[in-house]
């Protein structure tokens, strides 16, 4: 099975440029804007999967379940960041882990929460829910709760001469994506976990649907 993690000798400067320059990259956006940055290609057929894995993987990514997993993992990972790093799927068929710049943004916080359908608003006072159908109230936070944003249209490290870096900020670069890569194995070992404990079955579900209708009038 496929590793991305590997281990830099911390103590060479050589070492650690030739970590960073050398790792894997891929577009932050599409291919036109030019921008890159750290990635991994995490494609099925790129796993190096065992044969009686392969037979069930393809099936396994039309699965919903497997993409709650993923998006925990990788919203773990950004929150373990202060969100300042996070990673996200990209490629035409998301086959690629990219590591994104981000943030919080706290001037626009929300600053109220309605008790019952959880929306997050930004009123200053307690007042009814702003949501159709709702009967909760917003009620305002003790804490604001910020705004989540990602630049996934910027270059992370591209084109950098990291011999002009210091030392300790090279640790912490190499650091940071080997934390990176180590959360695409994660995510790997998540996805192969799935096809090793669960088969894909057809099932057939009922959904209601709302639909308008005459009646006399009253």
């Amino acid at each position: 099975m496929k590793r991305y993690y590997e281990k830099v000798d911390m103590r060479s400067r050589k070492a650690m440029v030739g970590f960073l320059a050398g790792h894997f990259r891929y577009n932050t956006m599409n291919s036109w804007n030019r921008s890159t940055s750290y990635a991994n290609c995490v494609k099925v057929h790129r796993l190096d999967l065992p044969s009686e894995i392969m037979d069930k993987a393809f099936e396994m990514l039309d699965c919903s379940e497997i993409y709650d997993v993923f998006s925990r993992l990788l919203r773990d990972w950004a929150d373990a960041h202060d969100w300042e790093w996070q990673a996200g799927f990209n490629g035409r068929s998301g086959g690629y882990l990219v590591l994104y710049h981000g943030g919080l943004d706290w001037k626009n916080a929300r600053t109220a929460k309605c008790d019952h359908c959880g929306k997050l608003t930004w009123h200053k006072k307690a007042t009814p829910c702003t949501s159709d159908y709702c009967n909760g109230t917003l009620q305002v936070l003790e804490k604001p709760v910020p705004q989540i944003f990602s630049q996934p249209g910027k270059p992370v490290d591209q084109d950098e001469d990291f011999s002009e870096w210091d030392i300790e900020t090279l640790r912490e670069r190499v650091k940071l994506v080997q934390e990176f890569d180590q959360l695409c194995d994660q995510i790997v070992m998540a996805f192969v976990s799935f096809c090793e404990n669960y088969d894909v079955v057809d099932a057939e579900i009922s959904v209601s649907k709302c639909i308008k209708v005459l009646e006399p009038a009253s």
